[in-house]
C-alpha cells in the first residue's frame, strides 16, 4: 500500500469519531438546554395557576409577550438562562405553593414572605439541591414541617415563621450543615428541640419563639460559636445552660418555665446587647455582668430572684462598666435591702428603670440623681422611706414617675416643678405631708396625677386644679386638704375621673364643675360641702358615677340629674337634703342609688319606701272655679271637632301615600305613637347624635334599649334611600353589623310623613369617643384609651363586616363612609359597623360590577374619602378599603386625618410613610401600649429612637398593622389590599401576637 493510503486508513476512525460527536452528541445537548428552559417556563405557569388572588396584579407580566426571565420577581442566570431566583414577597398573593416549583432545578433563592399562601409546604422543594435561601414567613401555611427540605444541603437561610406549622421539628434538620439563619417563630410546633440542631455550627440567627416547644436547652448549644441572635421566648422550655457563646448579641428566653439561678457562664457572651429572661422561675442573685460592655437592655422581671437583702445589689457595681445601658427591669422579684450609692454609677444613657413590687427598703441614695436621662421610673410597692430626694429635680426628661405604695414622708419641695415633661405622676399611698407646692403647675403635660392616701394639707393649689392637660385622673382623696374647692376646677375640661373625697373641703360645690364635660367619675364624699347641689351637674352627660355623700348639702336633688342617661351610681346619703326624689334615669333603679341619712325625702319609685309628697294646691281642688270648667269644656269640644277633621284628612293622605310609596318588604313596623312616647316626644334629653341625614335618639322600647334614627325627609332622595336601606338590610345578618330591629313609616302628629329605623343600642358608644376622648364635648360616653390588642380586635371586626358587605351578602354593598364615628362598640367591646349620624345610603350593585352609585350624591367624609371620588369616579369596594386604611392609621397614631398638620399637600398616609418602618415609635399613640411600654413610645415622640426599643413581638405587630394601613390607603385603587386579604392578615396578626384576644370578649 501507498503510505498516503495507509495514513488515511489510520486517521479514518478519528474522523468518524468527530463526525459522530457533532452529528449525535452536540444536537442532543442543545435539545437538553431547550428542554430545561421549557421546564422552567411551564413550572412558572403552574405557579401562576395556583394563585387565586393577585391584588396588585404583579403576575400580569407573566405572559407570552416577554421571556419568562423578564417576568416580575423572576431572575435567570446569564449562562444557561435558567431561573435562579423567585422573589414575590409582600404582594398579598393568595393561593397554594405548587409542587411544580420543585422542577425549577437551578433555583438558589425563594422569597415568598408576607403573602396569603395556604396549604402545605410542598415536599418537592427537596429536589432543589442548589437552593440557598428559602423565606416563606408570614403566610398561613399549615401541616407539618416539610422533612424533604433537609435534602437541600446548600441552604443557608430558612424562614417559616408566622405560619401554622404543627408537629415536631424533624431530627433531619441537622443535615443542613451550612444553615446560617433558622427562623421558625409564631407557629404551633411542639415537642423537644432536636439534638441535631445544636450541630449546625454555622448558625448565626436562631428564632423558635412563640411555639409550644418543651424540654431543655442542653450544654451542646455551646457548639453554635457563631450564634448572634437567639430567641425561644413564649414556649414551655424548662432548663437551660449557657456555655461559651462569644458572639451572642440578642437573647430572649422570656415567658418560659426556666428555673434555678442564672448561669454565670452568660458572661462568656461578651457581645450581648439585649437579655430578656422575664416571666420565668429564676432564683438567686444576678451574676456580675460587667464584661458585657455592649449591654443595652436587661430584663429580669417577673421571676423569683433576690434574697430580700442588700446582697441582692452587688451586681450593680459591675454594671457601671456597661456604658450603653438603656433599660433595666427588675419588677416583681424578691430584691430587698437598701439601694446602694453605686446605682448612681450606672450609665447616664439609662432611660427606663423598673423596680416595682419588690422588698426594697430605706431611703433613696442621693447619687440616684446622677441618672439624669431617666424618662420612666417605677418604684412602687416597696418599703422606701424618708423624703423624696431633691435630686429628683435633675430628672428633667422624666415622663412617667410612680412611687406609690411606699413609706415616703416629709414635704414635696419645689423640685416637682422641674419635671415639666411628666405625663404620669403617682405618689399615692405614702406618708407625705405639708402643702403641695404651686410649682406643680409647671407640669403642663400631666394627664394622670394621683396623690391620694397621704397627709397633704392646706388649700388645693389653683395651679394644680387648673391643669387642663389632666385627662385621665386627678385623685387627691384621703388627705387633709381644706378651704374651698377652687372655681378653677372648671378648667379640667378633659378630666375623666376627679376624686377629692375624704378631705376637709367646705363651702359650695362650684357651679364651674359643670364645665368638666368629660367627667365619668366624680367623687366628693366625706367633706364639709354645704348649700345646694349645683344645677350644672346635670350638664355632665357622660357621668357614670357620682358620690356626694357625707357632706352638709341641703335643698333638693336637681331633677336634671335623672336625664344623665349614662349615670349608673348615685350616692347622696348622710346630708341634709329634702324634697321630691325623681323617679327616672338612675332613680328608677333602687339598687343604683343611696339616699339614707336624709330624713325629708319624699316620692320616688315605690321600692325606695319613701312617703308620698304633699299636694301643692289642695284648696283649688276643693273649690273649683266654675268659669274655668266652662272654658275648659269649650276648648275640649273644639279640640275634639278639630281632631275628627284631622283624622279624616290623615287617613285620606295615608291611603294615598301607601299606594304611591315604594314597598318595605322586610320588617315588622312600629307605630309613630310608640316611638313618640318612648322618646318623650323626641326630647333633646334622648338625643345622642345628629347629622345631615337625620337624628338619633336613645330610649327603651319594650324593655330593650334601642337607638332610633329619624330620617330627615327634607334631604333630596332621603325617602328613596330609607326604602333602599330597609330592603338592603333585610337579609344582612352579621355579628359586626348593627342590627336593625324594626322601622316606622307613618304620619306624625303634624300630618307630615315620618320615617325612622330602630337599631340595637351600643352601650360603649362610638370608636370616635375612644380615640379622641379629650376633644369630645357633651359626649354621652367618654371612656379611657384603647390598648393595642383592643384596637386590633376592633380592626378585625370592621374588616370582617366589610368583607361580608362586599362579598358575602346576597346583594353586595359599599358602605362609603368608614370612620370612627360610624363604628359602635357593644358591652363586650365588639365593634359593629353602622351609619349613625351622617349615614351613606347606597343602591344595590348592578350585576357583578365592583362599583356602586350613591343614591343621595354623598360619597363620604372629608379626610376618609378616597382621592378618585374627587375626580368623579363612582364609589367602589376599593374606596371602602381606602377609608379603612385611613381608619387604621388614625387608630394607631391617635391623629385625625383632618388635623391642621396635614395641609399643603400633606396627609396622614405620607406622615406615616416617612416613619415606616424604623421610626414608628415617633408617631404611634403611646396610650395604646400597656404601662410598661407606654413610656418608650412617648419618649420616642421627642427623640430619634427607633422601634427596636420595644419588644420584638410588639414591633412586628405594629409594623404589620401600619403596613396594612399604608397599603389600603394607597392613592391608586388597584394598589390597595382587598377586603379578603385584610381580614386574613389581621386575623393572622391577632393569632400570632394576641392569641387570647378573641376569647376575652363576648
Amino acid at each position: 500500500m501507498k503510505p498516503s493510503f495507509v495514513m488515511f486508513l489510520a486517521i479514518l476512525p478519528i474522523c468518524l469519531r468527530f463526525f459522530l460527536f457533532f452529528a449525535f452528541i452536540i444536537p442532543p445537548c442543545k435539545a437538553i438546554s431547550s428542554l430545561g428552559n421549557d421546564t422552567d417556563h411551564l413550572s412558572l405557569l403552574k405557579f401562576k395557576e395556583s394563585i387565586s388572588d393577585d391584588p396588585h396584579h404583579i403576575l400580569d407580566s407573566w405572559n407570552a409577550t416577554a421571556h419568562f426571565c423578564n417576568w416580575h420577581g423572576v431572575t435567570c442566570g446569564h449562562k444557561h438562562h435558567r431561573v435562579i431566583e423567585l422573589r414575590l414577597n409582600g404582594y398579598g398573593l393568595r393561593g397554594s405553593i405548587t409542587r411544580h416549583i420543585g422542577n425549577l432545578s437551578f433555583l438558589r433563592v425563594i422569597v415568598l414572605d408576607n403573602n396569603m399562601f395556604h396549604g402545605e409546604i410542598p415536599q418537592e422543594l427537596g429536589r432543589l439541591f442548589r437552593l440557598q435561601t428559602l423565606f416563606i414567613s408570614n403566610n398561613t401555611l399549615s401541616e407539618k414541617f416539610p422533612v424533604n427540605i433537609t435534602n437541600c444541603s446548600q441552604l443557608r437561610n430558612l424562614s417559616f415563621g408566622g405560619n401554622n406549622l404543627t408537629g415536631k421539628i424533624p431530627m433531619e434538620i441537622g443535615y443542613l450543615h451550612k444553615l446560617e439563619r433558622l427562623l421558625l417563630p409564631k407557629n404551633n410546633l411542639s415537642g423537644k428541640i432536636p439534638m441535631s440542631m445544636w450541630n449546625l455550627s454555622s448558625l448565626a440567627f436562631l428564632s423558635l419563639a412563640g411555639n409550644n416547644l418543651e424540654g431543655s436547652i442542653p450544654e451542646e448549644i455551646g457548639i453554635l460559636q457563631k450564634l448572634r441572635f437567639f430567641t425561644v421566648g413564649d414556649n414551655k422550655l424548662s432548663a437551660t445552660m449557657f456555655i461559651n457563646l462569644p458572639n451572642l448579641q440578642y437573647m430572649d428566653l422570656e415567658g418560659n418555665q426556666f428555673s434555678g439561678p442564672v448561669p454565670t457562664s452568660i458572661v462568656n457572651a461578651t457581645t450581648l446587647a439585649q437579655i430578656s429572661i422575664g416571666g420565668n422561675n429564676f432564683v438567686g442573685q444576678i451574676p456580675n455582668l460587667g464584661k458585657l460592655r455592649d449591654l443595652y437592655f436587661l430584663e429580669f422581671a417577673y421571676n423569683s430572684m433576690g434574697s430580700n437583702s442588700s446582697k441582692d445589689w452587688e451586681f450593680l457595681t459591675s454594671l457601671s462598666n456597661c456604658s450603653k445601658l438603656n433599660v433595666l427591669a427588675f419588677s416583681q422579684n424578691n430584691f430587698g435591702g437598701h439601694l446602694p450609692n453605686t446605682i448612681g454609677n450606672l450609665s447616664t444613657q439609662l432611660t427606663s428603670l423598673y423596680l416595682s413590687y419588690n422588698q426594697i427598703s430605706g431611703k433613696i441614695p442621693a447619687a440616684f440623681g446622677n441618672l439624669v436621662n431617666l424618662t420612666f421610673l417605677e418604684m412602687d410597692m416597696n418599703y422606701f422611706t424618708d423624703i423624696i430626694p431633691i435630686t429628683f429635680g435633675e430628672f428633667q426628661q422624666m415622663q412617667y414617675l410612680s412611687l406609690s405604695g411606699n413609706q415616703f414622708s416629709g414635704e414635696i419641695t419645689h423640685f416637682i416643678g422641674n419635671l415639666t415633661r411628666l405625663f404620669h405622676l403617682d405618689l399615692s399611698n405614702n406618708e407625705l405631708e405639708g402643702q403641695v407646692p404651686p410649682s406643680i403647675g409647671n407640669c403642663e403635660s400631666l394627664q394622670y396625677l394621683d396623690m391620694s392616701q397621704n397627709n397633704f394639707n392646706g388649700a388645693i393649689p389653683v395651679q394644680m386644679i387648673s391643669l387642663s392637660s389632666l385627662s385621665i385622673l386627678l385623685n387627691l382623696s384621703y388627705n387633709s386638704f381644706s378651704d374651698d374647692l377652687p372655681e378653677e376646677v372648671g378648667k379640667l375640661t378633659n378630666i375623666g375621673q376627679l376624686d377629692v373625697s375624704h378631705n376637709r373641703l367646705y363651702g359650695n360645690i362650684p357651679q364651674s364643675i359643670g364645665d368638666c364635660q368629660s367627667l365619668e367619675y366624680l367623687l366628693l364624699q366625706g367633706n364639709f360641702f354645704q348649700e345646694t347641689i349645683p344645677l350644672s351637674l346635670a350638664s355632665l352627660k357622660g357621668l357614670r358615677y357620682l358620690d356626694l355623700s357625707q357632706n352638709n348639702l341641703s335643698g333638693s336633688i336637681p331633677k336634671g340629674i335623672q336625664d344623665i342617661t349614662s349615670l349608673t351610681y348615685l350616692n347622696v346619703s348622710f346630708n341634709m337634703l329634702e324634697g321630691e326624689v325623681p323617679n327616672e334615669g338612675v332613680f328608677g333603679n333602687a339598687s343604683a342609688i343611696s339616699l339614707m341619712g336624709n330624713n325629708k325625702f319624699c316620692g320616688g319609685i315605690s321600692k325606695l319606701g319613701l312617703p308620698p309628697c304633699p299636694l301643692k294646691s289642695v284648696g283649688e281642688r276643693k273649690h273649683p272655679n266654675f268659669k274655668m270648667i266652662v272654658s275648659v269644656s269649650g276648648v275640649t269640644a273644639f279640640l275634639l271637632l278639630l281632631s275628627i277633621v284631622a283624622i279624616y284628612h290623615l287617613r285620606k293622605r295615608s291611603n294615598k301615600y301607601s299606594s304611591d310609596s315604594p314597598s318595605i318588604d322586610m320588617l315588622s313596623k312600629v307605630s309613630y305613637q310608640k316611638l313618640h312616647n318612648a322618646t318623650d316626644g323626641f326630647s333633646i334629653n334622648h338625643l345622642i347624635g345628629s347629622g345631615s341625614v337625620g337624628s338619633v335618639y336613645k330610649c327603651r322600647l319594650e324593655s330593650e334599649e334601642v337607638a332610633i334614627k329619624v330620617i330627615n325627609l327634607q334631604i333630596r332622595g332621603a325617602q328613596k334611600s330609607f326604602v333602599a336601606e330597609c330592603n338592603a338590610l333585610k337579609n344582612t345578618r352579621h355579628r359586626n353589623l348593627v342590627k336593625i330591629l324594626t322601622c316606622c313609616s307613618s304620619i306624625d302628629y303634624k300630618g307630615l310623613e315620618f320615617k325612622a329605623l330602630v337599631y340595637e343600642y351600643m352601650v360603649n358608644g362610638s370608636l370616635e369617643k375612644w380615640l379622641h376622648p379629650n376633644k369630645t364635648e357633651n359626649a354621652e360616653y367618654n371612656p379611657r384609651n384603647l390598648l393595642l390588642d383592643q384596637i386590633l380586635n376592633v380592626l378585625v371586626d370592621v374588616s370582617s363586616a366589610l368583607h361580608y358587605l362586599h362579598y358575602e351578602c346576597e346583594q353586595p354593598l359599599v358602605h362609603c363612609d368608614i370612620k370612627p364615628s360610624n363604628i359602635l362598640l357593644d358591652g363586650n367591646m365588639v365593634a359593629h359597623l353602622s351609619d349613625f349620624g351622617i349615614a351613606r345610603l347606597l343602591s344595590i350593585a348592578e350585576g357583578n360590577s365592583n362599583k356602586q352609585s350613591s343614591t343621595i350624591g354623598i360619597k363620604g367624609t372629608f379626610g376618609y374619602v378616597p382621592p378618585e371620588y374627587g375626580m368623579g369616579f363612582e364609589v367602589s369596594r376599593q374606596g371602602d378599603m381606602y377609608s379603612f386604611g385611613i381608619l387604621v392609621l388614625e387608630t394607631l397614631t391617635g391623629r385625625r386625618p383632618m388635623e391642621n398638620m396635614f395641609k399643603d399637600g400633606q396627609n396622614i398616609h405620607e406622615y406615616v410613610k416617612r416613619a415606616f418602618p424604623d421610626k414608628l415609635l415617633q408617631i404611634v399613640n403611646p396610650t395604646i401600649f400597656s404601662r410598661e411600654l407606654e413610656h418608650v413610645a412617648a419618649t420616642s415622640r421627642e427623640s430619634s429612637e427607633n422601634i427596636t426599643m420595644i419588644h420584638p413581638n410588639v414591633e412586628k405587630c405594629l409594623i404589620s398593622l401600619f403596613r396594612i394601613g399604608l397599603v389600603c390607603s394607597m392613592e391608586s385603587p388597584h394598589e390597595r389590599m382587598s377586603g379578603m386579604d385584610v381580614i386574613k392578615e389581621l386575623s393572622l396578626i391577632r393569632r400570632n401576637y394576641f392569641p387570647s384576644g378573641e376569647n376575652n370578649r363576648g
